[in-house]
């Protein structure tokens, strides 16, 4: 840190990061991380002219909160199923619970969704970009309940698709795209009540 000159970070969280470190503010430059916004807004919209086609093409449930990622513990995956468990049972007849995504924990995560009853759990796999905007595009929200990560692209993405968002606040992404309360909720990490809390909110409520 002290050899370098200039620093190039992609938001708020890694400028704060820098600066506990002794880093003099001028010597840090902020370039955001970024989607193509304009194509995933314009692929959402195209979906959602066609919602029950793509429903029937990724065996979708009519209504469903999104998790896009590795399946692996680090990134919230079963604080997010134990938040989806402790759902009002009429809530989870109503709302399903959709993983894109793969990794290590997939297994253990299939075999503890199978003791949620009722609700619909579907595990979509790996996932191409354009199946991808149509997962965002018929999805009530999407929920990153991370331990960590240094920013959280799919955020950038599903609110390019007009997607309200629920974050933890250790995600890099949170400070600069969430706003609590206004386009999403900004949960503790680990907490599997304030999530479940945030996911009530949203599925109770249709006009947030």
């Amino acid at each position: 840190i002290a050899g370098c000159d200039m620093f190039l970070v992609p938001g708020h969280a890694s400028q704060e990061y820098l600066r506990t470190l002794g880093s003099a503010p001028d010597d840090i430059v902020v370039a955001p991380n970024a989607v193509d916004n304009d194509w995933f807004q314009t692929q959402a919209d195209s979906v959602r002219s066609n919602a029950s086609g793509f429903r029937e093409k990724l065996k979708l449930p009519d209504s469903y909160l999104l998790f896009v990622g590795r399946l692996v513990r680090e990134k919230g995956t079963f604080d997010l199923l134990e938040a989806y468990g402790k759902l009002e049972e009429s809530v989870r007849s109503k709302v399903g619970l959709v993983f894109a995504g793969d990794g290590r924990s997939k297994t253990e995560l299939q075999r503890e969704a199978q003791r949620i009853s009722p609700g619909t759990i579907v595990f979509a796999g790996f996932t191409h970009r354009e199946d991808l905007a149509a997962l965002y595009a018929l999805a009530e929200a999407l929920i990153l309940p991370t331990h960590t990560d240094p920013w959280g692209l799919v955020v950038n993405e599903a609110m390019a698709c007009r997607l309200p968002i629920v974050v933890t606040h250790v995600a890099g992404c949170a400070a600069d795209l969430v706003k609590d309360g206004w386009n999403g909720f900004v949960v503790p990490a680990r907490d599997t009540g304030k999530l479940k809390d945030a996911i009530d909110s949203l599925v109770e409520n249709s006009e947030l």
